[in-house]
């Protein structure tokens, strides 16, 4: 279609064909598209998250990990939702609670660092991790110890929702006494999460995924999740993280335990 024919009436000949293959062999490759950098200037939130991640980042800190086999997690979601079907339970929610109920097993993880003091606190205020469109926020289910797996759910869906539509009050991102942040949606297997000063530890899972495990001597598959938890070693020493974060795994592969 962008030749013009030499032939009779303007038809085009092999001449023509070839002519515009060899103008194509030496011509010069088209140069790119010039671009242009965006420059976005950043909002309050993204201003206010570079500030914390680099106080966060002069924190000495050490990492444990353990995992969890979900089975039994699983299962409860699924009874509860067949149970109750207006019920939005995700396995963010049981980690909720067994963060919050292995917390008050283990108050000396439940701390922040003063400057001459540690303050420990008796009720577990749990942030969640939410992505928006603004950036990362950290709303915070308040004494999720007391609350059941439906409350939770419903507090959690609610924040969420709110977070994303960027409706949060301040009130509802203060005063977190642990933080959470699970990837395990967007097909991550493990990482290691930020401190969210001044708290003292945060928890960071991945997804849920079949390995081979033993069980009676025999290999089999089954559902196992990451636990890496970060600790800040000036407030938190290695032997109570450890227990903290046993405990985090048996609740999880024993979900009775929260009762």
């Amino acid at each position: 279609s962008l030749l013009t024919g030499t032939g009779p009436e303007g038809r085009i000949v092999a001449e023509d064909v070839e002519r515009a293959a060899r103008a194509l062999e030496v011509a010069p490759a088209p140069a790119p598209p010039p671009t242009e950098v965006e420059r976005v200037p950043l909002t309050s939130v993204r201003r206010t998250i570079a500030r914390r991640l680099t106080e966060a980042w002069q924190v000495p800190v050490f990492q444990l990990e353990t995992a969890a086999d979900m089975g039994r997690v699983l299962a409860l979601i699924e009874r509860r939702r067949q149970l109750e079907p207006g019920l939005h339970l995700t396995v963010t929610d049981v980690l909720v609670k067994a963060c919050a109920v292995a917390l008050c097993r283990h108050p000396e993880v439940n701390v922040q660092l003063a400057e001459d003091a540690l303050l420990r606190f008796p009720s577990a205020h749990i942030g969640i991790a939410v992505a928006t469109e603004r950036g990362l926020v950290v709303p915070v289910v308040r004494a999720a110890e007391r609350l059941t797996l439906a409350e939770i759910a419903s507090v959690r869906g609610d924040l969420v929702e709110r977070a994303r539509a960027g409706k949060l009050r301040r009130e509802e991102l203060e005063g977190g006494t642990f933080s959470l942040s699970n990837l395990g949606m967007y097909g991550v297997d493990r990482f290691t999460a930020v401190l969210n000063p001044p708290q003292a530890a945060i928890l960071a899972v991945g997804r849920i995924e079949e390995r081979p495990v033993v069980r009676g001597g025999e290999v089999v598959a089954r559902p196992m999740m990451t636990l890496t938890a970060t600790f800040d070693h000036r407030a938190i020493d290695g032997a109570p993280a450890a227990r903290f974060l046993e405990t985090v795994r048996e609740v999880l592969e024993e979900p009775g335990l929260a009762l």
